[in-house]
């Protein structure tokens, strides 16, 4: 039987990248998606793909009001709303000292206060039904960081917090609320040159799988929290990244002892 069976999903930042890849597997479980991005062109032909259980809706998921219309017209179309998945986010790479007020604010608008409206207009259907599943998607990066990703690392470890106090005040409602923290992710925000796995993975020498991780392996991972199999799941940080937490894992040099 399908894992998502009978149930209705919106999934934020579909239209490309880990987005899409949770929305074709979502369909491919049983799932209705609907696809929510400001990528139009590319969010509409991902819901043509996938047929008569994806549609696409354009949504600015810092706009408060638009998120309302979203979630209604969802449930009036839909009759229900059982899963969010805050995917959508933007990334800088800037040194503290070179970033610009301004960007420091748009990161942050994004990647936690739409996840935050995203949360705030979907939970109250899902009160009234007396259960849903929301994954918000952080990052490594929100629970270590890196130099040059002071506004992303600070928006990903607020998502973490915003994700347990969620969880904290909606479970006892019946809504599970989980955070899943990929590592490098083969789509255009790590790649965006496109380069070959042969030459990407290069870049992850010190990560105990030694390669790049790819989209559909964060969609599994959305999957089963998102699916009554994660039943007793929540609160829970996933992290997805190859190892990339544990620490670095360093090849002996040549004629050293190999480990």
């Amino acid at each position: 039987m399908p894992r998502l069976r009978n149930k209705v999903a919106i999934v934020t930042g579909g239209a490309r990248g880990m987005g899409a890849a949770t929305a074709r597997l979502f369909v491919a479980e049983g799932a209705r998606v609907v696809i929510a991005d400001v990528l139009d062109q590319e969010g509409a032909a991902l819901a043509a793909e996938l047929g008569a259980d994806a549609r696409y809706r354009h949504l600015d998921i810092t706009d408060e009001t638009a998120w309302q219309r979203l979630v209604a017209e969802t449930v009036n179309d839909l009759g229900q709303i059982d899963i969010l998945i805050n995917n959508a986010a933007i990334l800088l790479f800037r040194t503290l000292l070179e970033t610009e007020k301004a960007e420091f604010e748009r990161v942050l608008q994004v990647n936690v206060l739409g996840a935050f409206l995203g949360i705030k207009s979907v939970a109250p259907s899902m009160i009234a039904r007396g259960k849903g599943a929301i994954v918000n998607i952080s990052s490594v990066d929100g629970m270590k960081s890196a130099n040059g990703l002071g506004a992303y690392s600070s928006s990903k470890w607020a998502v973490r917090g915003l994700t347990r106090t969620a969880a904290l005040e909606l479970g006892h409602k019946g809504i599970r609320v989980n955070s899943v923290h990929p590592g490098g992710v083969n789509t255009w925000m790590s790649n965006p040159d496109k380069l070959s796995r042969d030459i990407i993975d290069k870049s992850y020498p010190n990560v105990p799988l030694q390669r790049i991780g790819e989209p559909e392996e964060i969609a599994r991972v959305s999957l089963f929290l998102a699916s009554d199999e994660a039943s007793y799941v929540c609160g829970a940080e996933v992290a997805v990244d190859g190892g990339m937490l544990t620490g670095s894992y360093y090849q002996a040099l040549p004629g050293a002892p190999g480990i």
